[in-house]
């Protein structure tokens, strides 16, 4: 089990470092934001795809666990399972994350700035702690 919350503790930093890499690029103007910003089409449909990601992303991560089939798993499979399912869960949080915030940078469209913060207020009910790991494999 400690190997698994390494892993999915691993994969949780990493993304969050990952974010704070792009946020400081571009806020110290190492890459220059708004380079797509006169693009209004694409903007659009990039803020509609990634409103419907997010927010269904965020719904299904947290409620990810829950389903029968997927809770099921975790108390027969323990350690395993939570690894698969845990990784899962921690990226279909992360990678509309990383999405959000270069879009945001790159069209600096509030929008996409409020979809991340969304996003981030998700992580710590996923943050995998030991006394998660253990509880969520439980019956």
């Amino acid at each position: 089990m400690k190997e698994t919350k390494n892993l999915l503790m691993g994969v949780f930093v990493a993304g969050v470092v990952l974010v704070l890499i792009i946020v400081c690029l571009y806020e110290t103007e190492t890459i220059l934001p708004g380079l797509l910003a006169t693009d209004k089409q694409s903007e659009f449909l990039l803020t509609f795809l990634m409103e419907l990601a997010t927010l269904g992303c965020a719904f299904l991560a947290l409620r990810l666990f829950k389903f029968e089939k997927i809770h099921q798993e975790l108390t027969t499979g323990k350690a395993v399972a939570l690894r698969s399912w845990g990784m899962i869960r921690l990226l279909m949080l992360l990678v509309p994350l990383w999405a959000d915030t270069l879009l945001y940078y790159l069209y600096m469209n509030t929008t996409f700035g409020y979809l991340g913060i969304i996003l981030a207020l998700c992580l710590p009910f996923v943050y995998p702690s030991m006394n998660r790991c253990e509880t969520e494999t439980e019956a």
